[in-house]
Formats: C-alpha cells, structure tokens, sequence
C-alpha cells in the first residue's frame, strides 16, 4: 500500500466540524466520500491530524490515507479529487510518505482568532468575531504568558472523556494587523476539546470584569472548568497550520514576521 499526505483548507461554516459524525456534513465524511470514488475503494480510510468543532475554519489541515495503486498524475489527481468535494473544502497538495501519520507526527498545531473589535461590525467580515468590548491588547498578553509551556490544562478541557490533559504551548500573542483586526494566535503540541474557545473566553472574562492579569494564572493552577471564561463562538477561529517541522523554528519564523500574517 501507497500511503498518501493531503494538505487541505476549508470553510467551518460549511461543515458540522472537522471529525465524522453520524448526522450531518463534515470535512471528513466528504474527503471519505470523494476519495473512495476516485480510488474505487468504499473502504478508504482518512486519518485527519486532528478535529475542529463546527464553524471552525483551516488554512493548512492535514491527513492521510493509503492507497494500492501510485499516484502518477498529481496534478490530474487534485483535479479530479476537488471536483468530487464541495465547493467548502479544497485538497491543495498530495504527497507520497513512506513513515508518517497525520496525528501522531504532527509537532504542533497553529490557532487563531481574528476580532473585529470595532461598534460596528462590516459586512464583509466573513469569519471575523465582532466583539464590542473594548480589548486592551497589553494586557491580554501579560495574560497569555501565565500559559506559555507544559501544564495541566484541565481548566480550558470541554469534555471529561479524554484523560490526557498536559500540553506544551510554544507561542501565544495577540496583535493588530494591518487591517485593524486583533490577531490572537496560539500555537502548542497539542489542544483539548474547546481548549483555544475557553482561553479566548477567559481573556474576554478578565476584560470584561476588569480582573487582575494574574487571573490567568489562578484559573490554571485550580485545573477547575468553571473558572475559566465560557466558550467563545466559533466563528473567527480558524487552524493556521498543523505542522511537522521544529516547532520552535517556526515560533521563530513567526516572533520575526518571516511567515506571512494572513498565511
């Protein structure tokens, strides 16, 4: 067996997350589908490197499948494979891989949030948050530094299921762009279910009630959900990057605005 890496992006709105379910559209059920017609195999498997809940959006997500016969035409291969998908996601590059899995060799992961913090909202902000508290930049930051490094994450964790709760975050900044529209990225090893939607909840909850920056640092020392910040929507989040190089390198590439903002 041939086992193959696709890079894809997508539009959250479109889909009802990222992982198969048993109703509704989702980017996995749709890559399953369109794959096994082109490989006329309706037992090809996809291993995504990971889920996003519904309305959540990606840039560069990655996945895997094997395939019996070689992929001679790449090209004629991606042409073929997006006009099976709908029009919410796109397959913008195949690789042959000998040793690899989607999940398991990914080295970090790439959020981010894009607020539009303005009275107004505009009608051109397609997945773009409109929030109307006014957000102190600095002192989001300081608030992000108590996350930087390896804790036990359990305060940000949605669901109790998965006993795994210790994650690494490499960067964690919030920004204005060019446009005026504050960039929150985090990038770490690995997130829990709702884990980046409950940290942007709890910058919002500090903001909002005018606490102390070291808040931050008390809701993750306590490991309890409820006092961390509720969720926030969805829509404005998207997955920059899963990646399978050095994370620091990348960190790096990013601190020194070597890798292009908008991605």
């Amino acid at each position: 067996m041939n086992r193959y890496k696709i890079s894809f992006e997508y539009n959250g709105s479109d889909f009802w997350g990222s992982q198969i379910q048993k109703e509704g559209i989702t980017v996995q059920g749709e890559l399953i589908k369109a794959l096994c017609t082109l490989t006329k195999n309706n037992k090809t498997k996809v291993v995504m490197a990971g889920r996003t809940d519904r309305g959540v959006s990606a840039y560069n997500q990655s996945a895997h499948f094997d395939f019996e016969d070689k992929v001679q035409d790449k090209n004629k291969f991606l042409l073929s494979l997006n006009a099976l998908l709908p029009s919410g996601v796109r397959v913008f590059e195949i690789e042959n891989v000998a040793s690899f899995h989607a999940q398991k060799s990914a080295t970090y992961r790439h959020y981010r949030y894009v607020i539009n913090n303005n009275l107004i909202s505009s009608p051109f902000d397609i997945n773009v948050l409109h929030n109307r508290m006014q957000l102190n930049i600095e002192r989001m930051n300081n608030c992000l530094n108590y996350i930087l490094g390896e804790h036990d994450f359990s305060c940000f964790k949605s669901v109790s299921s998965n006993p795994y709760v210790d994650c690494i975050i490499y960067y964690a900044n919030v920004r204005k762009d060019v446009y005026g529209y504050i960039l929150i990225d985090i990038v770490g090893n690995r997130f829990l279910y709702n884990m980046v939607r409950a940290i942007v909840g709890t910058l919002f909850l500090i903001e909002s009630k005018n606490l102390t920056q070291d808040y931050m640092e008390y809701v993750l020392n306590s490991k309890m959900r409820k006092n961390a910040g509720a969720n926030v929507s969805p829509v404005g989040l998207t997955l920059i990057k899963t990646g399978y190089d050095n994370p620091e390198i990348y960190v790096d590439k990013l601190m020194k605005g070597i890798i292009n903002e908008n991605l």
